[in-house]
């Protein structure tokens, strides 16, 4: 069936700032038609939408999928199957694994190791530290799709504290710039005043004091100025605050040069949550305030906040049982994100044009994904089928994560993921794997 050409009829098709009724042909990976009504051929798989929603697939441009490395905690086909599942069709991968993504050669690693392996298409950031501006350099469109830098804590050598450095990488990146913005010597500062009121029993719920507002303004407020000094592309990743977004302007993000981001769990999780989830929360930048949260969601409804992505960092369970210092901060998400940012169209918070926006159409638009995130004839046919009326429950037998887990067990969410296409081939149908194995190689125009 997932081999022959396929027709989704009766679809509500969400693309380009509008709702429209119609049917879409698939073929040889690709959409090849887009109508208002197209009759059945002879041996085509016909999937009656009945009315759900067809959505270019979700592409997420910040996850850890923790290979090569650290792969007891997730890797390249145990997450990407749990993307497809969840409606994501692409993923960009972080660089902080062991050995750290941050030469080229690593890269180009990264790369066989995907292919023939993930379930959705890929793409790699190339890391930056205090001593790789010539790999950054040398770097070529097409080879990455960005750096990353670690302007806050990070794990290994992968901290960018040197200001020269900071310089340097944006003045001469010829790639975008994705920033993981934080202050490490305010952070230090907070966890000593933590250890002197608590000792090494630090309660979960003062992350995002040691995490605070003040960590994450300094050093956003830095890459904002480096980026208009230079003149260079810069996407912030995983903003958490409200005070940070008066450095950020509303608008088309195709028009931006310095674009946003913010992620489905703080979009999700308040403050008040680490009481009964403790470290299954615990990230960085860490879930703040509700006002925080409150004002993330509007900023995402008035175009000041750009894409919404995961962050996907998987851990281990036990891992996820020490204590403060000692647990792991991430959280796996990619198998729900798409239904958590539905979660908010359902509350009347942003539409779901918006939803697709922000999750598709302009992350393509800014890294330059080619043919990718909207529904167009003769583009890749990425796409997923959710339906809007049928609850899913989140349970940990249905959970596809290498970790096993989710901080989302036991909620309904209001939608459900019918389908997933890849390349033109179901990936998911109807709470099941497919098997396929479609994903490709990210190109960029």
């Amino acid at each position: 069936m997932t081999n022959s050409p396929i027709l989704i009829s009766n679809a509500r098709i969400v693309n380009d700032g509008q709702v429209s009724e119609g049917d879409v042909r698939v073929r040889d990976g690709r959409i090849d038609k887009i109508a208002g009504s197209i009759t059945a051929a002879e041996g085509e798989t016909v999937i009656d939408a009945a009315g759900a929603w067809l959505l270019p697939g979700m592409i997420d441009d910040q996850v850890h999928f923790r290979e090569p490395g650290l792969t007891a905690k997730g890797d390249m086909a145990t997450e990407s199957a749990a993307a497809v599942a969840g409606g994501i069709t692409s993923f960009m991968e972080m660089p902080n694994v062991k050995p750290p993504t941050t030469t080229i050669e690593a890269l180009e690693d990264k790369y066989g190791r995907a292919a023939g392996r993930a379930s959705a298409n890929y793409a790699f950031y190339l890391g930056a530290t205090n001593d790789n501006i010539d790999e950054i350099r040398r770097v070529a469109p097409g080879q990455a799709c960005g750096i990353k830098v670690f302007m806050g804590a990070s794990t290994g050598s992968m901290l960018v504290d040197d200001p020269a450095m900071l310089e340097q990488i944006f003045t001469h990146s010829p790639l975008l710039i994705a920033t993981h913005c934080e202050d490490t010597p305010m952070i230090t500062a907070n966890e000593e005043r933590a250890r002197e009121r608590y000792g090494e029993d630090v309660p979960m719920s003062e992350h995002p004091r040691i995490r605070s507002e003040e960590t994450c303004y300094k050093s956003s407020s830095l890459a904002v100025e480096l980026a208009q000094r230079s003149g260079a592309r810069l996407h912030v990743l995983h903003l958490t605050t409200a005070r940070e977004l008066e450095l950020f302007s509303p608008g088309p993000a195709a028009d931006k040069q310095i674009t946003l981001e913010v992620c489905v769990h703080h979009l999700f999780f308040d403050e008040s949550d680490y009481e009964r989830l403790g470290a299954q929360i615990k990230c960085n930048p860490a879930i703040k305030t509700r006002d925080d949260r409150e004002a993330l969601i509007d900023a995402v409804a008035n175009d000041l906040i750009d894409v919404i992505a995961t962050d996907h960092a998987p851990h281990t369970a036990e891992e996820k049982t020490a204590s403060y210092f000692q647990a792991p901060a991430g959280l796996p998400l990619v198998q729900h994100a798409l239904l958590m940012t539905l979660e908010h169209v359902h509350a009347g918070r942003f539409s779901i044009e918006t939803a697709v926006r922000k999750t598709s159409h302009s992350v393509a638009d800014i890294f330059g994904v080619r043919d990718r995130g909207y529904i167009r004839e003769g583009w890749h046919a990425d796409l997923v089928l959710v339906d809007p009326d049928k609850p899913s429950r989140v349970t940990k037998e249905d959970t596809l994560y290498k970790c096993g887990w989710s901080p989302l067990e036991g909620f309904e969410f209001r939608s459900s993921v019918r389908a997933t296409l890849v390349n033109g081939r179901l990936a998911w149908l109807d709470g099941q794997l497919t098997g396929a194995i479609e994903g490709q190689r990210l190109e960029f125009g």
